[in-house]
């Protein structure tokens, strides 16, 4: 479609054509268009432009608006902002519509939605709010959420569908597919069968692939495969995310404290958590809170400013070392200006290693039997770069200031605090593990105050003992 034409007269683009950029996203013009429209009250228009979205596209269309626009935008597609869209909803986005609308239309929205992605809508409703919506729901429905909110958030319970295709082991296969067919109120996405047996304990499954090839007169329990991973209702969603990655799995079936079978996770709901996990490690060892641009501000500014103040107060450790060698730094200024050198270095070499480890950890690479072989090699890596990073500032600072002494001083601190960085970096996410404490959320804060005091104190320290401060 052409800029130049209005947009009354505007045909519905095809998607990936004038709508989105090479990486998939929308492309800031079609979204302005679609907004003018709406301003401009042409609703007919504005559907006409976003009905070939994708619900997940459209979902990103009502996140692009501002806030103030989104409601709007909103009722003017009305038709198209459907359950499945809600669902694609980033959390905050869908809390600000959520709270605008009735009981009664939050709970037909969630009736349309698999157990886990209505349970992400009611979840994080207020408690009367969250009641008025479930006695609104049809009563298989609120059933099945109540059951689900009765599980720790963040955990298999949650994450699971209610919705799964089970049989017993004994029916032949001819049976399971005139069950699939007959009966309307089964489950509609799936992937493979689960075979139970008579007290509802899974023993095996069955692709739908091996059903489909297989003889009508051949019993389930001859096909299936016994081996398969079990998830415990209770296992947290980043551990049933690394089981599905480790086993490649698309479905596994979710098991209550007896072993009965009573849900499914599958792997696209697996997607969202690998990537909400590995954002919020990664969020954590800066202090930035959820790290999400629709978050209030207020939250936002919460969750960052006590990680600011606890790093003023390991500031003044370090300041508190410093104020030890005042004297040396009055009686040689070149001291003020190469310590915050030191401790620098030392600094992104601790967050490297921090980083590696913290992720190791996530990642269930580092566990009780190779941990101590990770400190070696990390201290062998700190050891290479100190030598490297200490020559190089050693010869720089020797030839520049001309001071060969004062070259040695800061290439041996350096290559003290780099050292002393590596094992900071492994050592302190480690001991935090160990004793039950999330590695991601507080080892930055120790291991800049490690690597800034010991910077400092082996720099200045060698520089009075030696005799370079005279």
């Amino acid at each position: 479609m052409s800029e130049s034409e209005p947009i009354a007269a505007a045909p519905a683009p095809q998607p990936g054509a004038t709508v989105m950029d090479e990486e998939d996203r929308l492309l800031p013009d079609f979204v302005e268009r679609v907004l003018d429209a709406v301003e401009a009250g042409d609703h007919e228009t504005a559907q006409q432009l976003v009905e070939p979205l994708h619900p997940a596209d459209v979902a990103d269309l009502i996140e692009l608006a501002a806030r103030d626009e989104r409601e709007g935008l909103v009722a003017a597609l009305a038709d198209i902002v459907d359950a499945d869209v809600y669902a694609e909803l980033n959390e905050h986005v869908r809390e600000t519509l959520i709270e605008e609308m009735e009981p009664a239309q939050v709970a037909d929205l969630a009736g349309q939605l698999d157990t886990d992605d209505a349970v992400a809508i009611i979840e994080d409703l207020e408690a009367d709010e969250q009641r008025a919506v479930l006695e609104a729901m049809e009563p298989d429905d609120r059933a099945a959420v109540e059951d689900a909110l009765n599980y720790p958030e963040e955990t298999a319970g949650r994450l699971m569908q209610r919705d799964l295709i089970a049989v017993p082991q004994h029916w032949k296969v001819g049976q399971v597919i005139d069950y699939l067919r007959s009966n309307d109120e089964l489950a509609t996405d799936f992937w493979e069968v689960f075979v139970v047996s008579p007290d509802h304990h899974p023993v095996g499954t069955c692709k739908l692939s091996t059903i489909l090839r297989s003889p009508r007169t051949e019993a389930v329990g001859d096909i299936m495969v016994e081996d398969q991973t079990l998830i415990p209702v209770d296992m947290d969603q980043e551990e049933v995310a690394l089981r599905f990655q480790k086993y490649a799995l698309i479905s596994a079936a979710v098991v209550d404290g007896s072993g009965r079978l009573v849900g499914m996770i599958t792997v696209d709901d697996i997607v969202h958590i690998i990537q909400e996990e590995a954002g919020e490690d990664v969020l954590l060892l800066s202090g930035a809170g959820e790290g999400d641009i629709n978050e209030p501000i207020i939250d936002t500014y919460r969750s960052r400013v006590r990680w600011l103040a606890a790093n003023l107060m390991t500031a003044l450790v370090a300041a508190t070392v410093i104020r030890f060698f005042e004297h040396s730094i009055e009686r040689l200024a070149i001291l003020a200006v190469l310590m915050p050198i030191v401790a620098g270095v030392g600094g992104n070499a601790g967050t490297q290693t921090l980083a590696v480890t913290v992720r190791a950890i996530a990642t269930n690479q580092l566990t009780g039997s190779n941990r101590w072989r990770a400190v070696g090699r990390e201290l062998r890596v700190a050891l290479l770069n100190g030598l490297t990073i200490a020559s190089l500032i050693g010869v720089g600072v020797g030839v520049v200031l001309g001071s060969p002494a004062l070259g040695g001083v800061i290439a041996a601190a350096m290559l003290f605090n780099i050292i002393v960085a590596g094992l900071a970096g492994v050592l302190v996410p480690l001991t935090l593990e160990r004793h039950g404490a999330d590695p991601a959320v507080a080892s930055s804060v120790f291991v800049t105050m490690i690597t800034d005091s010991i910077g400092f104190l082996a720099f200045l320290g060698l520089a009075t003992a030696v005799g370079v401060v005279r």
